[in-house]
């Protein structure tokens, strides 16, 4: 679950070409943490950041599913798929 606690990675700013490396290395970066739950921090305003994550997270195979956080839409939670058994 996510928590206060999980992982954030904040690319609120940043372009959509620069988004695709961060985003991408957070990912690995947590997965091999063994970090199920992370967020996404890419603001609100003319959603241009948010279609381009959500598009990248749809097509990222470490990826098992994506939400918008109910209380903050300018975050998206992100749970990876984790190996428990290693």
């Amino acid at each position: 679950m996510f928590s206060s606690t999980s992982p954030i990675l904040n690319v609120h700013g940043e372009t959509t070409d620069t988004v695709v490396f961060f985003l991408n290395d957070f990912i690995k970066d947590n997965v091999k943490l063994g970090n199920e739950y992370i967020g996404i921090i890419h603001g609100r305003s003319s959603n241009i950041l948010r279609n381009r994550i959500h598009e990248l997270l749809k097509k990222n195979k470490q990826v098992d599913s994506f939400k918008l956080n109910i209380w903050n839409p300018g975050m998206t939670i992100v749970k990876l798929k984790i190996d428990k058994n290693q």
